[in-house]
């Protein structure tokens, strides 16, 4: 039996060991000490150099080494991997400088800790980009803002290049852009500021003919009319010494980098690194044309008014492919190549840069953490009472399937928002549903006289497509998020899809290697289960044109409701607002703050603290609906007066979650429907892929509908619940039909609306139950949790209630129409052939 076992035991293990490797370290630690703590030669040295560098960094008034002590090493040519010797870096990198930055950077990686949290946890840093007001002068107002709208855009993608989670992108005022990203420091990486305002004008021009690299500048009268002198800086590879060259280049571009479609990094011939670029097909023929004409010039390649290379034109290149060689570091080659994608066309600074702290005051943090705690408990404490030996099962089942979420988490480098950790509090609940549908089948087994050993593996085969088909579909809606999602929408998808994969690891592969250790070693002899409700004897396709009409009904009233509200029901994420600056005597708890605001009588604000880097008095900055800011300073100096609160600036700011944002969660949702209805129709029928469409939409319009109806407000993380919902509604829903489906093959004789009736029966109290653990779930954050997190819990409550109904109601009723009640009318669209089942007549002991 042990050699049965023995892959899913090494695979168990080997996945967990590495989900606990990649959580460690739990918490980020002091960048100075782990670096001393990390030394490994010549130790005497480093502390010295080290002492200097925090003497230097009470004198800068920064609160980190990173900077002083790059800095002390560049200017003195120290080169710090000596100190590190564990820290491998290229061979071929001699450039002292680049390889302080690399050594650096990967040193700071290092000592954070793995699971980074977001702005409303953790804070993080905001810049405020300005346009040149030059350069929009002469714009109209409508090319000013479609300027500012393509610059959002284009900062957003090379943020998401960066590799940084969540972050905020939206317009302040006019002509400025506001950047918030969670859990990064300016301090520690100075890069990320220059990074988002490179305009990234990528230019091709020609060298004189007849010339080529100069080792020294050749002198204004060499240069002839239309040409200047550039240089670029080259590693020497046997010293690390830097060289310049010299060369005289035209000053009017043969093309510009508008026509590139891509750029990757690759690895240079001899080591370091290279950009490889593809252009447009109006781009490659340009170019094409260019170097056909020009076989034997060098042709110079220039970023931004910077010559990086200028090689040879050895041939005609007609392909659409190009690259820059130059030295670069890693860090350099992809930040490059990320800005030459999205290339900006207007010229910015960067005019503030403030450190943020926490938009949560730490008791809603502690409470969404303690609602997490609850939630997961009550969910345990469920599965234990009515599945005993099962429910501790899928207890330590469930315990590693949080590890395995967290650890891919940690790898990834995600940032965990509280609406990140109501999702996966939302997965929890989920997560039992496929232990609970194989526990079910076990029961049915049991009933039919086999023992338990057979009973395990046989609930386990018959549940196995169906957690496969729900999950597939499930996947699928996170794709979608992932692919058409930004921020937090984006965010939710990854987390959800995470859950689900490693839902499935932990319950097909150790859920079942333990029940099949304890089932077929004989150390469990009983299997007690309980019931919630006993087999109703209900017509439930009788019902359900009745049930679906009252159904229907509330979902066009409340719908119509949201369209009467207009673009009352959305909040600052989708419409912007207002931001105070006020100045203080007295620091208030962000949780007063909120609850001013809600006295008063304004729900959505978003209050945080802000310190200026380098110095500066620290403000309160507060988001408010448009017009509300001078209402919530009256509240704040009615509610505290002893504070001493002074308004200091006020801005405008735009919507986080723009027109195509919501374009986007529009499309990802039709995206989703349809691709839904292609699936189930490819392993179910039409009819049955026609039911999901109907319950799926059933469902998010009336959640939708009673959001509005409740007076809530609309915010980026509800679009992303919304979309969680979907996803529940269609796990229940495929359930449902898996049944339908089997009931066809089992039941020859029977009429359609036996059939239906009969599966629905069969799989009620299992929907109960699978519902009732992810309401448990919700409801503890419902409960315990405060701000967004009420909002989320509140739609995944409603969604719970909604995605039961529809599956019975909805989705089950509109197969049954579509099909006319006429059982011949599935078989002629769908080969469902009639299976017939002998069961075994040993019992084992209930």
């Amino acid at each position: 039996m042990f050699r049965q076992h023995l892959w899913k035991l090494l695979l168990s293990l080997l996945i967990y060991i590495w989900a606990v490797a990649e959580l460690i370290p739990l918490q980020d630690r002091p960048f100075d000490q782990y670096l001393q703590a990390q030394v490994q030669a010549d130790p005497a040295a480093f502390a010295a150099l080290m002492k200097e560098a925090q003497t230097r960094e009470a004198a800068l008034k920064v609160q980190s080494v990173y900077v002083p002590l790059r800095e002390l090493a560049d200017a003195r040519q120290i080169d710090l991997s000596h100190f590190f010797p564990q820290i491998r870096l290229e061979a071929s990198l001699k450039n002292v400088k680049k390889r302080n930055g690399l050594l650096m950077d990967e040193m700071l990686r290092r000592s954070k800790g793995r699971v980074q949290l977001g702005l409303d946890l953790h804070g993080g840093v905001q810049f405020t980009l300005e346009v040149d007001p030059k350069a929009l002068a002469a714009m109209t107002a409508d090319a000013r803002q479609q300027s500012l709208n393509k610059a959002i855009e284009i900062i957003s993608d090379r943020i998401n290049g960066l590799g940084v989670a969540e972050p905020i992108v939206r317009p302040e005022g006019e002509n400025r852009i506001q950047v918030q990203l969670p859990g990064v420091s300016t301090r520690d990486n100075p890069e990320i500021a220059s990074s988002l305002r490179k305009p990234a004008r990528l230019e091709f021009r020609l060298v004189e003919p007849g010339t080529g690299a100069f080792d020294h500048d050749p002198g204004p009268g060499a240069v002839p009319p239309g040409y200047e002198v550039m240089s670029t800086d080259e590693d020497d590879r046997t010293t690390g010494a830097t060289i310049t060259r010299y060369y005289i280049v035209k000053r009017l571009p043969e093309m510009t980098g508008e026509g590139i479609k891509n750029a990757s990094v690759q690895m240079g011939e001899f080591g370091g690194f290279r950009i490889a670029f593809s252009f447009n097909s109006a781009g490659a023929k340009q170019f094409g044309d260019i170097t056909t004409a020009n076989v034997g010039r060098l042709l110079a390649i220039v970023l931004d008014g910077k010559l990086y290379s200028a090689p040879v034109i050895k041939g005609p290149i007609t392909g659409g492919n190009g690259e820059i060689s130059g030295s670069f570091s890693q860090r350099d080659a992809f930040d490059l190549a990320n800005v030459l994608k999205n290339p900006l066309a207007l010229p910015m600074t960067i005019v503030q840069q403030n450190e943020v702290g926490p938009s949560l005051a730490q008791d809603a943090i502690s409470s969404g953490v303690r609602a997490t705690i609850i939630g997961t408990a009550l969910v345990a404490a469920f599965m234990i009472t009515f599945y005993t030996t099962g429910g501790v099962v899928a207890v330590i089942v469930l315990a590693m399937n949080i590890l395995i979420i967290f650890g891919v988490l940690a790898s990834l480098g995600a940032t965990m928002t509280l609406p990140g950790l109501a999702g996966i509090v939302l997965t929890i609940g989920m997560a039992v549903d496929a232990n609970i549908l194989i526990f079910e089948r076990m029961r049915e087994e049991l009933a039919l006289g086999k023992t338990l050993a057979v009973s395990n593996q046989s609930g386990y085969l018959k549940a196995l497509w169906t957690i496969l088909d729900a999950h597939a579909v499930q996947l699928i809606i996170c794709a979608i998020m992932i692919l058409r999602g930004t921020g937090p929408i984006k965010g939710f998808g990854v987390t959800l899809a995470i859950g689900v994969l490693s839902t499935l690891f932990s319950v097909l592969i150790t859920g079942h290697l333990i029940m099949e250790v304890l089932t077929d070693s004989g150390w469990v002899k009983r299997f007690t289960m309980r019931r919630m409700l006993k087999d109703l004897r209900v017509d439930f396709v009788r019902y359900g044109k009745p049930a679906a009409i009252a159904s229907v009904t509330l979902v066009l009233v409340s719908f119509g409701y949201v369209l009467y509200q207009g673009r009352h029901i959305y909040g600052i994420d989708f419409l912007g607002g207002d931001t105070i600056s006020l100045q203080y005597s007295e620091r208030l708890d962000t949780a007063k703050i909120r609850e001013s605001a809600r006295a008063a009588g304004i729900e959505d604000i978003n209050p945080s603290y802000v310190s200026p880097i380098g110095g500066g008095r620290e403000t309160l900055d507060i988001e408010t609906p448009v017009g509300k800011g001078g209402a919530m300073l009256a509240a704040l100096q009615k509610d505290y007066p002893a504070a001493g609160w002074k308004q200091v600036g006020e801005n405008h700011i735009g919507a986080s979650v723009g027109s195509e944002i919501q374009w986007n969660a529009l499309i990802a949702i039709g995206l989703s429907m349809l691709t839904i209805l292609l699936y189930i129709a490819f392993r179910f029928e039409f009819g049955f892929g026609i039911g999901a469409m109907a319950s799926i939409l059933h469902d998010i319009l009336m959640n939708i509908g009673i959001f509005v109806l409740t007076g809530h407000k609309f915010s980026a993380p509800m679009v992303a619940a919304i979309l969680c919902v979907a996803g529940y509604s269609i796990n229940e829903t495929v359930i449902v039909f898996d049944r339908i489906r089997e009931e066809l093959k089992i039941n020859p004789s029977g009429s359609l609306k036996d059939v239906i009736n009969t599966a629905i029966r069969k799989v009620f109290a299992r929907t109960i139950m699978t519902a009732t653990t992810t309401f448990l779930a919700a409801l503890a954050l419902f409960l315990f949790g405060s701000g967004v997190l009420e909002d989320i819990s509140f739609t995944f409550l409603v969604g719970i209630v909604t995605s039961t109904f529809s599956a019975i109601f909805i989705a089950a009723q509109v197969f049954y129409w579509w099909h006319k009640g006429d059982r011949k009318h599935v078989e002629a669209h769908h080969d469902i052939a009639p299976k017939y089942e002998w069961t075994g007549t040993s019992r084992a002991a209930q």
